[in-house]
């Protein structure tokens, strides 16, 4: 019996920013002169999956963007996804000026 998987839904703004990354990913390798080949052998990856990521398609692997990125020496970049987070920061310190404020009333 053979489980059927249902299809990913990719929202148009997700889309645009995959494309964008792809892009960037792109010219960052062109600018360090940098072939497919080259990077599909460092990222321990087909040339197919480079031009995917480059594409910005939805179903590589977040592996396969993460070698290609350090293959391309710029993997620290993926440290960066998340890492300013001001509406969650704004909600916690909501949550916590909230808590304080129940606290001192009797």
């Amino acid at each position: 019996m053979t489980e059927k998987r249902s299809k990913m839904v990719i929202y148009p703004g997700t889309s645009r920013r995959l494309k964008q990354l792809g892009e960037q990913i792109r010219l960052a390798r062109l600018r360090r002169r940098l072939s497919v080949k080259l990077v599909a052998e460092r990222a321990g990856v087909s040339e197919t999956s480079v031009w995917a990521v480059e594409k910005g398609s939805p179903t590589v692997a977040i592996g396969i963007y993460a070698n290609i990125l350090m293959a391309i020496g710029i993997q620290d970049d993926l440290t960066l996804i998340a890492r300013y987070d001001e509406l969650g920061r704004s909600l916690q310190d909501a949550e916590l000026e909230g808590r304080r404020r129940r606290n001192k009333q009797p």
